[in-house]
């Protein structure tokens, strides 16, 4: 991940593109007198990415030599939490 410093000033006349930055994966360190005040980069979201869990299913197919399938139970665990999220996403417009 690629870190910018700058000052107070320079976050505060530019927030726009500070925000551009942090959503490109920079991380950007507020500074005030050289000494650091703040941190701004994208939230760390919970869990694994779907694409680590495939491949890590993947692994350990291979490693089994079959593929392992979810007892019932899991099935109806990833059930309800799908069901319990049926409302569409709507994210914020940032720009």
């Amino acid at each position: 991940m690629a870190t910018v410093h700058m000052s107070e000033a320079e976050f505060a006349r530019d927030l726009h593109e500070v925000l551009s930055k942090v959503q490109q994966g920079v991380e950007v360190i507020v500074e005030q007198d050289h000494r650091p005040v703040a941190v701004v980069r994208t939230p760390q979201g919970p869990g694994r990415k779907i694409s680590e869990c495939i491949a890590l299913a993947k692994a350990y197919e291979e490693k089994l030599g079959y593929a392992p399938v979810p007892d019932p139970a899991f099935a109806e665990d990833v059930q309800t939490a799908v069901d319990a999220h049926r409302e569409p996403s709507d994210p914020p417009s940032w720009g």
